[in-house]
Order: structure tokens, then C-alpha cells, then sequence
């Protein structure tokens, strides 16, 4: 039977726009309503540009070839009865565009940085300018940290899901568990060590991001001030002093390969670090945790989930956390798929596994 809901995606040109769009097109409980897929705002004039001439690769013998991304105007949307909003947009354009969205009923599950933090003081990094201040942080207390690990009942009745960043992901839930049995010495401090893949940069190449600098090369960059470290520290309840995060450029096109170094409160056998994890995880399907067999990359990209994996060292206080997803995926797309299957009452890995 065809599906009572219709989707909507904006940004659809970007490479997470481009995985968005694959899931969707083939979620079996979407079926006979295919996304609608808009381009910029106001192009009352414009041209549809077929979606498979974007991405030649979503081209299918389902029908496929005859969606287009459709000129954007609020009328336009507004006659379409969509049920639920993508925003594959920049960090300005969401914050602009939320506010009018769920004024016209729509639920939004915005991809971008716009609506993660809570504390100002976080947000700023993101220089965002409200138009309405105050409607902004009514709109930003209501909002929703879409990591359904953590969130999955607020999320189920939320109207703005704001996607979580890739890296914050793969660090989250490394060390969620831990944090909520108290099990680590916060007065030493944690390390947290992450690599990506370069199209966590985003399609528009830059000096630093083209092949030739890209390529057999890596490098450390945003030290202290990269833009998931307030979701870490909002979401782990975490200061500021508790926590390193130095975030690196892979050579390689996607993929998150966090190492997390903590020290424990007191010795700890492996046994009581795994059964942390495997408890607190029982019910998250997306996550997939090894135990002591550490995860590679090679073995979670082009996938929707989050593998971890441990080791501890002999005094049974020293341990290390490695996390590693999808960046394009778990760490943006198919996470925007997981909340929505949650906003739908579906089962969670719906169309991701």
C-alpha cells in the first residue's frame, strides 16, 4: 500500500543530500510517495533539473528518472501536504527557514548545525543572526538532539529534530555509557582522538580539501574550537576542561575513526566494561558493539551504523574507546532516516539495514 506520509528534502545536491535521497527513494514504508525534492527559495521562475542529471547514480527502473528537483516557494511547499521536512541546508538557511516550516505544520529534521546547541555560548560559533530573537530561542528550547540512543521518546513527538554533527556521533555514544555509571575520573581529563573522511568537509572542494593536498596526507585542524565540541559537552554533561577533542582529515573518502582515552575511577574488569555497553545499547539497533574486537572503517562505511569496540589496559583503569560510522550515514543521513522512522512510530532501523 502506498505510504501516508510525504517527505520533502531540501539541499539534495550535497553528498549527504545524495544519500538522503537513496534511502528515502527506497524505504519500504515510502513506498508510492517518493520525496519531493526543492531547490532554492524564491526560484518561482526556475527550471526543474531532473534529480538523476545531480546524481546520476540514484538512477533506477522504479522511476527515478522522472524526479526532478522542483523550484522552491512557499506556496508551492505549502499545497504539498508534506508530513516531514529534510534540511541538507547550510547552517544560516535552516535557521531561517525553521521558524516559517513548522509555521506552516510541518515536523523538520534539520541536518545542519543550526539548531544542535542549547547555551548560546556554544552557538556561537555558528554566528547565526536571527531575524526574531525571541522566537529563535522559543523555537531552540523546544528542539530536539536527534541521536535516538540517547533521545528516542523526545524525539517520537518532537516538531524540529535537529541531526547531530558526524563526529559528536562517534564520540557520544563511546562514551555515554560510561558517563552515565559514572565510571570515569573526569580530574584526568579525556582525550578524544577522531579522523574523517574528506567529504566530511562537504562538495565544495577548498585549498584544503582537494586532492592534491588531501591525498597521502594527514592533518589536524579546528584544535579547541571545532563546532561538535558543544554537543559534546551539552550532551555528556561535560565542562569544557574535562574534555580534548582534536578532529583529523583522512586521506580517504568517508568515514569516522574516533579513539577515546579515559581513565577509569577505579580498576575495572573487562567483563563490567562490557556489560556497561552491551546494557545500555540492548535496545539500539544502529549500534554495534565488538567487545574487544576494535572496529575498522572498512567495515561500517557505506553502512548505517556505529560500530564499538574497547581495550583495557592490565591495571583495569586505563581504557580505550574506539568508535567508527559512516560520515554520510550514521553520522548524517541514515540517522535523519532513524528519527524519522521514531517521528512515524516505525521500527527504528526501517529501511537501514
Amino acid at each position: 500500500m502506498p505510504s501516508p506520509y510525504q517527505t520533502a528534502v531540501f539541499g539534495v545536491s550535497g553528498y549527504a543530500g545524495a544519500e538522503l535521497a537513496r534511502l528515502l527513494l527506497h524505504h519500504p514504508l515510502l513506498h508510492g510517495h517518493a520525496p519531493i525534492f526543492f531547490g532554492r527559495p524564491d526560484e518561482e521562475k526556475g527550471t526543474p533539473i531532473p534529480l538523476t542529471d545531480l546524481h546520476p547514480q540514484l538512477a533506477d527502473n522504479n522511476g527515478a528518472g522522472i524526479l526532478a528537483v522542483e523550484p522552491f516557494h512557499w506556496d508551492r511547499l505549502g499545497k504539498q501536504n508534506v508530513d516531514v521536512v529534510f534540511l541538507a541546508t547550510p547552517h544560516e538557511q535552516s535557521r531561517a527557514w525553521v521558524p516559517r516550516l513548522l509555521q506552516h505544520g510541518m515536523r523538520v529534521i534539520d541536518l545542519s548545525g543550526a539548531w544542535r546547541l542549547d547555551q548560546e555560548t556554544n552557538r556561537a560559533i555558528y554566528n547565526l543572526e536571527d531575524q526574531d530573537p525571541d522566537a529563535a530561542l522559543a523555537i531552540q528550547k523546544k528542539a530536539v538532539y536527534g541521536l535516538p540512543e540517547l533521545h528516542r521518546e523526545q524525539i517520537a513527538s518532537a516538531r524540529l529534530i535537529a541531526n547531530p554533527g558526524c563526529y559528536a556521533t562517534s564520540i557520544i555514544l563511546a562514551l555515554a555509557p560510561l558517563i552515565r555509571e559514572k565510571r570515569i575520573d573526569l580530574g584526568r581529563g579525556i582525550v578524544c582522538d577522531s579522523k574523517s573522511g574528506v567529504s566530511g568537509a562537504g562538495k565544495t572542494p577548498t585549498a584544503k580539501t582537494h586532492f592534491m593536498h588531501a591525498a597521502d596526507n594527514l592533518s589536524a585542524y579546528s584544535l579547541f574550537n571545532h563546532r561538535h565540541t558543544g554537543e559534546l559537552l551539552e550532551q555528556l554533561g561535560l565542562r569544557a576542561g574535562d574534555i580534548i577533542f582534536t578532529p583529523h582529515l583522512l586521506p580517504i573518502p568517508r568515514g569516522i575513526f574516533s579513539t577515546i582515552y579515559v581513565n577509569l575511577q577505579e580498576p575495572t574488569a573487562p567483563e563490567v566494561i562490557d556489560a556497561c555497553y552491551r546494557n545500555f545499547y540492548a535496545d539500539s539497533p544502529m549500534v554495534r558493539w565488538s567487545g574487544s574486537r576494535l572496529p575498522e572503517i572498512q567495515y561500517c562505511v557505506r553502512t548505517s551504523y556505529c560500530d564499538l569496540g574497547f581495550a583495557l589496559a592490565r591495571d583495569g583503569k586505563r581504557l580505550v574507546v574506539v568508535a567508527c560510522l559512516d560520515n554520510l550515514l550514521k553520522g548524517a543521513a541514515s540517522q535523519a532516516v532513524q528519527n524519522m522512522n521514531l517521528l512515524f512510530g516505525w521500527p527504528e532501523q526501517e529501511g537501514l539495514t
